[in-house]
Protein backbone atom coordinates (compact mmCIF):
# COMPACT_ATOMS: atom_id res chain seq x y z
CA UNK A 1 0.00 0.00 0.00
CA UNK A 2 1.25 3.53 -1.07
CA UNK A 3 0.79 5.66 1.59
CA UNK A 4 1.29 10.09 1.45
CA UNK A 5 0.53 11.08 4.93
CA UNK A 6 3.03 9.60 7.65
CA UNK A 7 -0.22 10.49 10.53
CA UNK A 8 -2.56 8.41 8.35
CA UNK A 9 -0.08 5.72 8.62
CA UNK A 10 0.48 5.58 12.28
CA UNK A 11 -3.08 4.15 13.47
CA UNK A 12 -2.58 0.96 11.00
CA UNK A 13 0.81 -0.20 12.53
CA UNK A 14 1.71 -1.44 15.90
CA UNK A 15 5.25 -1.83 14.82
CA UNK A 16 7.87 -1.71 11.83
CA UNK A 17 11.10 -2.89 10.24
CA UNK A 18 11.90 -0.32 7.61
CA UNK A 19 14.11 1.46 5.47
CA UNK A 20 14.40 4.82 4.09
CA UNK A 21 16.33 6.58 1.29
CA UNK A 22 15.52 8.00 -2.58
CA UNK A 23 16.01 4.70 -4.01
CA UNK A 24 16.34 6.00 -7.22
CA UNK A 25 16.11 3.20 -10.15
CA UNK A 26 14.98 0.59 -7.82
CA UNK A 27 17.71 -1.46 -8.55
CA UNK A 28 18.73 -4.85 -7.13
CA UNK A 29 20.75 -3.24 -4.06
CA UNK A 30 18.09 -1.88 -3.66
CA UNK A 31 15.69 -4.82 -3.96
CA UNK A 32 17.92 -6.90 -1.77
CA UNK A 33 17.45 -4.33 1.15
CA UNK A 34 13.83 -4.12 0.99
CA UNK A 35 14.15 -7.97 0.77
CA UNK A 36 15.75 -8.25 3.90
CA UNK A 37 13.16 -5.71 5.40
CA UNK A 38 10.45 -7.64 4.49
CA UNK A 39 12.65 -10.88 6.12
CA UNK A 40 12.88 -8.88 9.66
CA UNK A 41 9.39 -7.85 9.55
CA UNK A 42 8.07 -11.43 9.32
CA UNK A 43 10.33 -12.90 11.56
CA UNK A 44 9.18 -10.26 14.87
CA UNK A 45 5.83 -10.16 13.76
CA UNK A 46 6.28 -6.58 12.66
CA UNK A 47 5.06 -4.09 9.77
CA UNK A 48 7.44 -3.68 6.46
CA UNK A 49 8.01 -0.12 5.65
CA UNK A 50 9.68 1.65 2.68
CA UNK A 51 10.25 5.42 3.16
CA UNK A 52 11.08 7.67 0.39
CA UNK A 53 10.94 11.21 -0.65
CA UNK A 54 8.89 13.11 -3.49
CA UNK A 55 10.41 15.54 -4.80
CA UNK A 56 13.87 14.10 -4.61
CA UNK A 57 15.69 15.69 -2.16
CA UNK A 58 18.27 17.15 -4.50
CA UNK A 59 15.60 18.82 -6.49
CA UNK A 60 14.73 20.95 -3.29
CA UNK A 61 18.45 21.11 -2.16
CA UNK A 62 20.36 22.38 -5.01
CA UNK A 63 17.41 22.99 -7.52
CA UNK A 64 17.34 21.72 -11.04
CA UNK A 65 20.81 21.55 -11.82
CA UNK A 66 20.34 17.57 -10.62
CA UNK A 67 21.31 14.72 -12.96
CA UNK A 68 18.40 12.99 -14.85
CA UNK A 69 16.92 10.38 -12.36
CA UNK A 70 16.17 6.82 -13.63
CA UNK A 71 12.79 6.66 -12.21
CA UNK A 72 10.27 9.13 -12.21
CA UNK A 73 8.56 8.98 -8.71
CA UNK A 74 5.55 7.06 -9.81
CA UNK A 75 7.35 4.54 -11.26
CA UNK A 76 9.72 3.98 -8.71
CA UNK A 77 6.65 3.54 -6.11
CA UNK A 78 5.37 1.32 -8.61
CA UNK A 79 8.36 -1.18 -9.01
CA UNK A 80 8.79 -0.90 -4.49
CA UNK A 81 5.51 -1.98 -4.74
CA UNK A 82 6.45 -4.86 -6.98
CA UNK A 83 8.20 -5.81 -3.63
CA UNK A 84 5.54 -7.26 -1.82
CA UNK A 85 6.82 -4.75 1.39
CA UNK A 86 3.28 -4.02 3.10
CA UNK A 87 3.59 -0.19 3.53
CA UNK A 88 5.33 2.29 1.13
CA UNK A 89 5.48 6.21 2.77
CA UNK A 90 6.05 8.56 0.58
CA UNK A 91 6.83 11.62 2.07
CA UNK A 92 6.64 15.23 0.90
CA UNK A 93 10.84 16.58 0.91
CA UNK A 94 10.46 20.58 1.65
CA UNK A 95 12.99 22.59 3.52
CA UNK A 96 11.38 22.01 6.99
CA UNK A 97 12.49 18.50 6.84
CA UNK A 98 15.47 19.25 5.38
CA UNK A 99 16.65 21.71 8.24
CA UNK A 100 15.39 18.84 11.06
CA UNK A 101 18.15 17.65 13.08
CA UNK A 102 18.64 13.76 12.83
CA UNK A 103 17.90 13.31 16.61
CA UNK A 104 14.57 14.85 15.92
CA UNK A 105 13.88 13.34 12.16
CA UNK A 106 14.44 9.76 13.80
CA UNK A 107 12.19 10.43 17.20
CA UNK A 108 9.61 12.31 15.78
CA UNK A 109 8.93 10.50 13.07
CA UNK A 110 10.34 7.31 12.66
CA UNK A 111 9.80 6.44 16.68
CA UNK A 112 6.71 7.97 17.64
CA UNK A 113 5.03 7.73 14.44
CA UNK A 114 6.17 5.09 12.50
CA UNK A 115 6.64 2.81 15.70
CA UNK A 116 10.11 1.60 14.82
CA UNK A 117 11.75 -1.49 16.16
CA UNK A 118 14.05 -2.91 13.26
CA UNK A 119 15.77 -0.36 11.13
CA UNK A 120 18.21 -1.63 7.92
CA UNK A 121 19.72 1.51 5.77
CA UNK A 122 22.25 1.37 2.79
CA UNK A 123 25.62 1.27 3.56
CA UNK A 124 25.89 5.24 2.45
CA UNK A 125 23.05 6.57 4.06
CA UNK A 126 23.17 10.20 5.55
CA UNK A 127 20.19 12.25 6.68
CA UNK A 128 19.59 15.29 8.19
CA UNK A 129 20.14 18.75 8.72
CA UNK A 130 24.14 19.30 7.00
CA UNK A 131 23.75 15.50 6.42
CA UNK A 132 25.04 14.81 10.08
CA UNK A 133 23.41 11.83 10.71
CA UNK A 134 24.77 8.61 9.53
CA UNK A 135 24.88 5.20 11.04
CA UNK A 136 26.90 5.57 13.99
CA UNK A 137 24.29 8.35 14.92
CA UNK A 138 21.56 5.81 14.44
CA UNK A 139 23.29 3.19 16.68
CA UNK A 140 23.39 5.83 19.60
CA UNK A 141 19.67 6.26 18.72
CA UNK A 142 18.40 2.80 18.57
CA UNK A 143 19.96 2.09 22.23
CA UNK A 144 18.34 5.58 23.46
CA UNK A 145 14.91 4.65 22.01
CA UNK A 146 14.96 0.76 22.22
CA UNK A 147 15.19 -0.15 18.54
CA UNK A 148 17.95 -2.14 16.24
CA UNK A 149 19.96 -0.91 13.63
CA UNK A 150 22.33 -2.94 10.81
CA UNK A 151 23.76 -1.61 7.60
CA UNK A 152 23.30 -3.29 4.24
CA UNK A 153 26.90 -3.64 2.64
CA UNK A 154 26.83 -2.75 -1.04
CA UNK A 155 25.99 -5.39 -4.04
CA UNK A 156 28.63 -6.12 -6.22
CA UNK A 157 27.89 -7.13 -10.13
CA UNK A 158 30.80 -7.71 -12.33
CA UNK A 159 33.48 -6.86 -9.58
CA UNK A 160 31.95 -3.13 -9.20
CA UNK A 161 29.16 -1.54 -6.71
CA UNK A 162 25.66 -1.58 -7.68
CA UNK A 163 24.02 2.20 -7.80
CA UNK A 164 22.47 4.63 -9.18
CA UNK A 165 25.15 6.64 -10.78
CA UNK A 166 26.83 3.91 -12.20
CA UNK A 167 23.32 2.80 -14.15
CA UNK A 168 23.25 6.67 -14.60
CA UNK A 169 26.49 6.57 -16.64
CA UNK A 170 25.75 3.63 -18.26
CA UNK A 171 22.20 4.73 -19.61
CA UNK A 172 23.64 8.08 -21.13
CA UNK A 173 26.19 6.34 -22.62
CA UNK A 174 24.13 4.02 -24.96
CA UNK A 175 25.39 1.05 -22.97
CA UNK A 176 22.05 -0.52 -21.76
CA UNK A 177 22.92 -4.02 -22.41
CA UNK A 178 25.05 -3.58 -19.82
CA UNK A 179 22.39 -2.01 -17.46
CA UNK A 180 19.84 -4.90 -17.28
CA UNK A 181 21.65 -7.15 -14.27
CA UNK A 182 22.28 -3.74 -12.07
CA UNK A 183 18.49 -3.32 -12.25
CA UNK A 184 17.14 -6.55 -12.29
CA UNK A 185 15.13 -5.62 -15.56
CA UNK A 186 15.81 -3.67 -19.13
CA UNK A 187 15.87 0.38 -18.65
CA UNK A 188 12.69 1.98 -19.57
CA UNK A 189 11.12 5.22 -20.13
CA UNK A 190 7.56 5.96 -20.84
CA UNK A 191 6.12 9.34 -22.77
CA UNK A 192 3.13 10.19 -24.65
CA UNK A 193 2.76 9.88 -28.15
CA UNK A 194 2.48 12.95 -29.79
CA UNK A 195 2.64 14.59 -33.35
CA UNK A 196 5.90 14.23 -35.33
CA UNK A 197 6.87 15.74 -38.54
CA UNK A 198 4.81 12.91 -40.33
CA UNK A 199 7.96 11.49 -42.72
CA UNK A 200 8.35 7.88 -40.66
CA UNK A 201 5.51 6.40 -42.83
CA UNK A 202 4.58 8.72 -45.68
CA UNK A 203 7.89 9.62 -46.72
CA UNK A 204 10.25 6.25 -45.30
CA UNK A 205 7.50 3.77 -45.19
CA UNK A 206 8.09 3.02 -41.41
CA UNK A 207 5.49 4.70 -38.97
CA UNK A 208 6.79 5.87 -35.92
CA UNK A 209 5.56 7.08 -32.58
CA UNK A 210 6.95 9.92 -31.89
CA UNK A 211 7.18 10.15 -28.15
CA UNK A 212 6.87 13.13 -25.59
CA UNK A 213 10.08 13.69 -23.63
CA UNK A 214 9.79 13.54 -19.60
CA UNK A 215 11.63 14.89 -17.18
CA UNK A 216 13.54 11.45 -17.09
CA UNK A 217 16.91 10.11 -18.45
CA UNK A 218 17.43 8.77 -21.70
CA UNK A 219 20.18 7.07 -23.56
CA UNK A 220 22.47 8.84 -25.77
CA UNK A 221 21.52 9.45 -29.45
CA UNK A 222 21.52 6.46 -31.64
CA UNK A 223 19.20 3.66 -32.53
CA UNK A 224 17.99 0.79 -30.14
CA UNK A 225 16.41 -2.79 -30.46
CA UNK A 226 13.50 -2.06 -28.23
CA UNK A 227 10.01 -3.48 -26.50
CA UNK A 228 7.10 -0.96 -26.88
CA UNK A 229 4.52 -1.27 -23.99
CA UNK A 230 1.11 -0.21 -25.18
CA UNK A 231 -1.84 -0.94 -22.59
CA UNK A 232 -0.56 -3.94 -20.95
CA UNK A 233 0.68 -5.63 -24.15
CA UNK A 234 4.71 -5.37 -25.29
CA UNK A 235 5.55 -5.36 -29.23
CA UNK A 236 9.11 -5.76 -30.73
CA UNK A 237 10.15 -2.55 -31.81
CA UNK A 238 13.12 -0.29 -33.38
CA UNK A 239 13.90 3.41 -31.86
CA UNK A 240 15.85 6.20 -32.72
CA UNK A 241 16.64 8.99 -30.57
CA UNK A 242 18.25 12.02 -31.71
CA UNK A 243 18.00 15.11 -34.06
CA UNK A 244 17.52 13.29 -37.47
CA UNK A 245 20.37 14.56 -39.31
CA UNK A 246 19.64 14.03 -42.31
CA UNK A 247 16.67 16.19 -42.19
CA UNK A 248 17.97 18.53 -40.04
CA UNK A 249 16.32 19.33 -37.09
CA UNK A 250 17.05 21.27 -34.19
CA UNK A 251 15.40 19.29 -31.49
CA UNK A 252 15.70 15.87 -29.63
CA UNK A 253 13.35 13.15 -30.57
CA UNK A 254 12.49 9.61 -29.79
CA UNK A 255 10.75 7.78 -32.60
CA UNK A 256 9.63 4.14 -32.50
CA UNK A 257 8.82 2.54 -34.77
CA UNK A 258 6.55 -0.73 -33.78
CA UNK A 259 7.04 -4.23 -36.32
CA UNK A 260 4.24 -5.57 -37.69
CA UNK A 261 1.78 -3.07 -35.47
CA UNK A 262 -1.41 -0.76 -37.26
CA UNK A 263 -3.24 0.66 -34.59
CA UNK A 264 -3.37 4.67 -34.02
CA UNK A 265 -1.86 5.15 -30.75
CA UNK A 266 -1.90 9.15 -30.69
CA UNK A 267 -1.60 10.61 -27.82
CA UNK A 268 -1.35 7.26 -25.49
CA UNK A 269 1.39 6.19 -23.00
CA UNK A 270 4.42 3.84 -24.72
CA UNK A 271 6.84 2.54 -21.92
CA UNK A 272 10.05 1.98 -24.30
CA UNK A 273 12.49 -1.16 -22.90
CA UNK A 274 16.15 -0.60 -24.13
CA UNK A 275 17.71 -3.51 -24.81
CA UNK A 276 20.47 -3.24 -27.28
CA UNK A 277 22.35 -0.40 -29.11
CA UNK A 278 22.65 -0.61 -33.04
CA UNK A 279 24.29 1.82 -33.96
CA UNK A 280 25.46 5.73 -33.30
CA UNK A 281 23.35 8.22 -35.21
CA UNK A 282 24.57 9.36 -39.22
CA UNK A 283 23.52 12.20 -41.61
CA UNK A 284 22.86 9.89 -44.83
CA UNK A 285 23.27 11.32 -48.46
CA UNK A 286 19.36 11.10 -49.08
CA UNK A 287 16.27 9.16 -48.18
CA UNK A 288 16.81 6.22 -50.09
CA UNK A 289 20.33 5.59 -48.23
CA UNK A 290 18.27 6.26 -45.29
CA UNK A 291 15.71 3.76 -46.05
CA UNK A 292 18.32 1.12 -46.93
CA UNK A 293 19.69 1.65 -43.36
CA UNK A 294 16.62 1.82 -41.42
CA UNK A 295 15.67 -2.00 -43.05
CA UNK A 296 19.24 -3.09 -42.14
CA UNK A 297 18.46 -1.56 -38.42
CA UNK A 298 14.88 -3.18 -38.53
CA UNK A 299 16.38 -6.61 -39.09
CA UNK A 300 18.73 -6.48 -37.19
CA UNK A 301 16.78 -5.38 -33.70
CA UNK A 302 13.96 -8.46 -34.70
CA UNK A 303 17.11 -11.20 -34.49
CA UNK A 304 18.39 -9.24 -31.31
CA UNK A 305 14.87 -9.28 -29.78
CA UNK A 306 14.21 -13.21 -30.51
CA UNK A 307 17.13 -13.65 -28.37
CA UNK A 308 16.33 -15.84 -25.01
CA UNK A 309 18.56 -13.23 -23.08
CA UNK A 310 16.54 -10.15 -24.72
CA UNK A 311 12.90 -11.32 -23.61
CA UNK A 312 11.62 -8.55 -20.40
CA UNK A 313 11.68 -12.05 -18.21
Amino acid sequence: MIVYDIDALTDKIEGSALTIGNFDGVHVGHQQLIQQVKKRAKRMGLSSIVVTFDPHPLRVLVGTKTPPFITLTQHKLELIQETGVDFILCMTFNKAIASMEPEDFVYQLLVQKLKLRELIVGYDYVFGKNRRGNFHLLQQLGQKYDFSVDQFMPVMVDEAIVSSTRIRDLVESGRVWEVRPLLGRFYSAEGRVTTGRRRGGSLLGFPTANILLQEELFPSTGVYAVWAEIAGRVHAAVANIGYNPTFGNDYLSVEVHIFDFHQDVYNRNIKVYFVQRLRSEKKFAGIEELKAQITQDCNLARDILKMPQAKLC
